[in-house]
């Protein structure tokens, strides 16, 4: 799997130092293929994993979190870079015909991004705002009259498509 080079660069020199400790150690050494270890080899105990990850945390100055929850970020951070799902997939280890339930539960969506959505679906029916209008009574934004760019999209008779959607709805009803 490629890796972001700063990372790899800082593997390589992890190694390096880890010959350097096994050097040292000798035949104390506890040979293993993890990549990070004991003083003396060996696999490292979940217990200090959950140490170091609470340390981390807190020189971090963010929330309490448990390990797993960084599963959760690192999928919803992919996402939000716009990595294909497909892609999000492999890297998060998810098997194919069950990668669309694990999305499901492993990304979370921003309120942020839902309101861009919201926004370029706007854009895209009624055009994107030229200046927003301001009610001139109470200071507050207001909507834009019916008069706005969506009425060349749309035409006289409907106006804009909420109006046509519902006219339509009605007219089955």
């Amino acid at each position: 799997m490629p890796l972001p080079g700063p990372l790899v660069v800082m593997l390589r020199a992890h190694r390096e130092a880890q010959a350097l400790e096994r050097a040292a150690a000798g035949n104390l050494w506890t040979a293993s293929d993890y990549v990070f270890t004991k003083p003396l080899g060996g696999p490292l105990s979940p217990n200090t994993d959950f140490h170091d990850w609470k340390k981390l945390l807190g020189d971090a100055k963010v929330r309490d979190a448990r390990l797993h929850a960084a599963r959760h970020t690192a999928a919803t951070v992919l996402m939000l870079l716009g990595v294909p799902d497909r892609v999000i997939d492999q890297i998060m280890g998810w098997e194919p015909g069950t990668s669309s339930r694990m999305r499901a539960r492993y990304l979370h969506v921003p309120d942020a991004m839902l309101k861009d959505v919201a926004r370029k679906i706007a854009d895209a029916i009624w055009g994107a705002p030229e200046a927003t209008a301001v009610d001139k009574d109470s200071g507050q934004r207001g909507l834009r009259n019916e008069e706005g760019p969506h009425r060349e999209r749309w035409g006289p008779s409907t106006s804009c498509p909420v109006r046509h959607w519902r006219r339509i709805r009605d007219s089955n009803s």
